[in-house]
């Protein structure tokens, strides 16, 4: 006898399978609302935990947060990718340079407690201009300016565009010439318009919090990572608006490289090249050592068995280069 199937059983199976197929998207959504939440609380405790500790200067709109230490000549210290304040001042050398210097430490745009409105591409020319005019209202009209990593493309922007005000240049551990980079792809992610909405405030500090001990491991590496830098608070690092800001500068640093990579040589103030020769974040002989080529009155120093946060593991080393940079 032929087997005839029946419609209904195949409604029932249609409908079985949409009914699952809801409930999965339901147990997705609640576990990501379910994350939202705990991002937002534990954000707004790391908040509570690390209070502003400098003073605000308003530029064009934007709240720029900075600490201020030390009396004598400026000296500017731009962080990197992902840091703030924080990070200068627990590798000691904020204490180290406020002895024979004045020294002003921003939170860069989106980091710390400094603004970044969403309508504007924060380049390193962009944040350039808006230190340059940050540094007209706090009086100072020229200083030393050092940048680290992705700091380091900031301040040489602001020496080849207001090369009035930049006395002498530091770049530590900079990324300066355009190369293929496949983390740039993976670490853009937060800043796509909407995906990388939900991913902030969701996915990406959770799996930041996961890979934090790997990328501690990476960016310090050869060196262990300082007992000191247990000072830097990581959950300020892991908020939604900071995961931004981190992933739109990954985004933009092939970018900025490509525009800057042909006016090095017109910087003609006394430049401090240092990186770690085993970094494993930047190639220092297709960057520093290629820099220092090309800026041909500039000093090079290439520290042994150090990486990407030179600051912090050869503070004295960075704070010879400040020296050198500003002729003493």
């Amino acid at each position: 006898m032929k087997h005839v199937s029946s419609p209904f059983r195949g409604k029932r199976a249609s409908r079985a399978a949409s009914i699952g197929l809801a409930n999965a998207v339901m147990m997705v959504g609640g576990a990501l609302a379910a994350s939202a939440v705990a991002n937002y609380v534990l954000a707004k405790r790391a908040e509570r935990a690390n209070p502003p500790e400098g003073r605000f200067v308003e530029v064009d709109g934007v709240s720029l947060h900075y600490v201020e230490s030390g009396t004598g000549d400026p000296l500017v210290l731009l962080h990197g990718n992902g840091s703030m304040i924080q990070d200068f001042e627990t590798s000691g050398l904020v204490d180290l340079a406020a002895k024979s210097f004045r020294v002003i430490v921003f939170d860069r745009p989106g980091y710390g407690y400094s603004e970044r409105p969403r309508t504007t591409v924060w380049s390193a020319d962009a944040q350039a201009n808006l230190i340059h005019s940050a540094l007209a209202r706090l009086g100072v009209s020229k200083a030393v300016v050092l940048g680290h990593s992705w700091g380091a493309s900031v301040a040489a922007s602001l020496a080849l565009r207001h090369p009035e005000t930049v006395t002498g240049l530091v770049l530590a551990s900079g990324y300066y010439y355009p190369s293929v980079r496949s983390d740039v792809v993976t670490a853009s992610g937060p800043a796509v318009p909407v995906i990388g909405d939900l991913m902030r405030y969701t996915v990406s500090p959770m799996l930041g919090r996961a890979i934090w001990p790997l990328l501690m491991r990476k960016i310090f590496g050869p060196a262990s990572m300082p007992a000191k830098f247990a000072g830097f608070p990581v959950e300020m690092a892991l908020r939604p608006s900071t995961i931004r800001a981190s992933a739109a500068e990954s985004a933009l640093m092939i970018p900025n490289a490509f525009a800057a990579r042909g006016h090095y040589a017109e910087l003609k103030m006394p430049v401090s090249i240092i990186a770690g020769d085993d970094d494993r974040i930047v190639d220092i002989e297709h960057q520093s050592a290629r820099l220092h080529r090309e800026v041909s009155h500039s000093t090079f120093d290439s520290v042994p068995g150090e990486g990407h946060m030179i600051h912090q593991t050869a503070t004295a080393r960075v704070m010879a280069a400040i020296d050198t940079a500003a002729g003493r």
